[in-house]
């Protein structure tokens, strides 16, 4: 892939028309573009999943991996070179159920990634079976008499898991979604943003017009600074739903901490004495 310009490019994708997807692609184009970042700074992570596909569809360095294992190879390449940006697109499914131990233990690291979910309340790829997103009592293809299970709120378990940044948006909402991106991608340590997008194949609930209805943006003196107005905002989703960032303070990230990596210089540029590695080496003799 050619990421010698400056300028981040779409492939022909697979979305079904009308996805939610698209326009946070969109969104994620304008965000980089604004921020000065050029596709060679940019490093794509995703899973697997109809979110997972977005580093395919985009001009930019990418890495797809397992189900559900997006983040440790995003936390490893932004420990061994922190000068890439990296970003992790990936489903509700991808992150929250089979990734969903590392979605804790990633922000307990706070190594400095942003991580964009795409959350559907729907497995997409696998034909519209509940995701832990799905909400109790809907019927889906797989769930006939309703899904039995609770679902689960990521951004309540983001706050009590330490996160320094928490924040919901939707992918109809252009302009909340571009500058949630953009604080999301300019915090120093891991970021959380939830992206509410419709299913227009598999979630006939949780549609456009169903979003545009529940949803809603925080007020202008909404303290993004306050954790317990945050939880409080975090556990508010019925028949209002708040959108913005609920959280935004500062944590010292895994590379200001790591005696190896604070003093700012990247893994991939740190030169080990030759005698350190000869001497590794004979250990192996």
């Amino acid at each position: 892939m050619d990421t010698s310009t400056s300028t981040f490019s779409t492939y022909e994708t697979a979305w079904c028309p009308g996805c939610g997807n698209f326009s946070i692609l969109a969104g994620l184009k304008q965000a980089l573009t604004e921020l000065g970042l050029r596709p060679q700074d940019v490093l794509m992570v995703a899973g697997i999943g109809q979110a997972a596909k977005t580093p395919q569809y985009i001009s930019a360095n990418a890495f797809c991996g397992l189900h559900g294992r997006s983040l440790p190879p995003a936390a490893a390449a932004k420990i061994a070179n922190e000068k890439l940006t990296v970003i992790i697109d990936t489903g509700d499914g991808d992150s929250y159920g089979e990734g969903g131990n590392h979605f804790i233990h990633n922000i307990r690291r706070n190594a400095d990634i942003t991580h964009f979910v795409h959350d559907n309340q729907i497995y997409g790829l696998t034909k519209g079976q509940a995701s832990p997103t799905t909400a109790e009592g809907q019927v889906t293809p797989v769930q006939p008499e309703g899904n039995p299970e609770t679902p689960f709120n990521p951004i309540l378990t983001a706050l009590a898991a330490g996160a320094g940044f928490v924040a919901r948006t939707f992918s109809g909402n252009p302009g909340q979604l571009v500058r949630i991106m953009k604080a999301a991608i300019q915090y120093d340590g891991y970021a959380l943003v939830d992206i509410f997008q419709p299913c227009v194949s598999f979630n006939k609930v949780n549609t456009f017009a169903w979003y545009k209805e529940h949803c809603y943006e925080l007020e202008d003196d909404y303290d993004p600074t306050d954790f317990s107005a945050a939880l409080s905002k975090a556990r508010e989703f019925g028949d209002r739903i708040p959108t913005g960032i609920l959280y935004n303070v500062p944590k010292v990230s895994f590379n200001r901490r790591h005696p190896v990596l604070k003093d700012g210089v990247p893994l991939v540029e740190k030169k080990l004495p030759d005698h350190l590695i000869e001497d590794l080496m004979n250990d192996f003799v």
